[in-house]
């Protein structure tokens, strides 16, 4: 089912103002009635003046895209694109984090901002003429990523002495994450876009069939020594043997090299290709992983602890490189403190992103 809904102005403001008006009656929130700006109904909640997103880029002719889905909303005009999500004060603006003091709502399926957004972010960046600096990803070189958030559904992960939970912070990062590179031209993968509890194996399956060209796979880390904490990224420990992965994964498939097929080949000389691959993936995930860890750190203040190596399920059965991103510890008050704030997971989202940049920028080999 496609879920985004592309608003225009082939609709009349006239049409919109007088649907939302109607609409006005059942979204007060405790006032009587609702005082109009510029043609455009208000609404008062918790004592901040909000006005309906579709009306407001209607009347700037502003094309706005609304995933019901994920509750995210595009804006865009010339070379300018705006993000913003339901519940959160954070928005991007070309790929960039803003905070705002108030949060964008959703009322009844109705998505509103504040009235200051008009003056703040609609104003400043989308009059004609004006264009926002963006820095070229080099998506050529990495073309899909597909992101995993650990844990979900029935298995809420690390949980927090606030009760923050894994499941809930990681997918929102990856969803975060998602939009960053979506906005890039590279196209996402997720294992899993809600609270959905998926085992560890159809993980790995998915990772595989997606013939990515990486595979992040996000969590948060818990300890009982509390005063542990820090910013961590894993790749798979050079203890696991990429002969025996290689044996396995020739008799389920042969690898993609590009214009070069090898389906035929026999199943010593797949697997002796795979292991090739293997080898190269680890030494490559290495290299993302320092690049996340560098970039993160110009984003966030808070302790880096750097790369290592494990025998995570999911590192060990993905075919492409792969790392598993530790964004904190619940454990830690003060981390989980941090990690309860949109704006530090937009951070985080983005430090990721910006760690990708780089390592894309290095790639010397592609097997897909």
């Amino acid at each position: 089912m496609n879920h985004k809904k592309t608003l225009s102005s082939g609709v009349s403001p006239h049409g919109l103002s007088l649907a939302f008006a109607v609409l006005c009656l059942a979204f007060v929130c405790g006032c009587a009635t609702a005082p109009v700006m510029e043609g455009i109904p208000s609404y008062s909640i918790r004592g901040v003046h909000y006005i309906p997103l579709v009306s407001l880029c209607d009347l700037k002719n502003i094309s706005l895209t609304y995933d019901t889905f994920t509750r995210t909303a595009e804006l865009k005009k010339n070379s300018t694109v705006v993000n913003v999500h339901a519940g959160d004060a954070v928005i991007l603006v070309n790929g960039k984090a803003q905070n705002h003091d108030n949060p964008v709502c959703l009322y009844r399926d109705v998505l509103v901002v504040p009235y200051s957004f008009r003056d703040s972010v609609v104003e400043p960046l989308f009059k004609s003429g004006v264009l926002q600096e963006k820095k070229a990803f080099p998506a050529s070189r990495v073309k899909k990523v597909i992101i995993d958030p650990g844990h979900g559904g029935k298995d809420p992960g690390a949980i927090g002495r606030t009760g923050l939970r894994e499941k809930d912070v990681v997918l929102d990062i990856a969803k975060r994450l998602a939009v960053l590179f979506r906005n890039e031209g590279i196209e996402v993968v997720l294992t899993r876009s809600t609270d959905t509890f998926i085992p560890l194996a159809r993980r790995v399956d998915k990772t595989n069939a997606s013939h990515a060209d990486l595979f992040l796979s996000i969590h948060a880390n818990a300890n009982r020594n509390r005063n542990v904490r820090g910013f961590e990224v894993y790749y798979v420990s050079s203890s696991v043997n990429d002969f025996d992965r290689a044996v396995s994964a020739a008799r389920d498939d042969a690898p993609h090299l590009g214009v070069l097929s090898v389906s035929g080949a026999s199943l010593n000389l797949k697997a002796t290709l795979w292991d090739m691959i293997y080898g190269y993936s680890r030494a490559e995930s290495m290299e993302l992983g320092r690049s996340i860890c560098k970039s993160v750190q110009c984003e966030v203040n808070n302790k880096i602890s750097g790369i290592k190596s494990a025998r995570y399920y999911v590192l060990k059965g993905a075919r492409m490189p792969a790392v598993l991103i530790e964004v904190g510890y619940l454990s830690n008050m003060d981390e989980e403190r941090c990690l309860k704030n949109g704006f530090y997971r937009q951070q985080i989202a983005e430090g990721i992103k910006a760690g990708l940049f780089d390592y894309s920028q290095q790639i010397c080999w592609q097997y897909k």
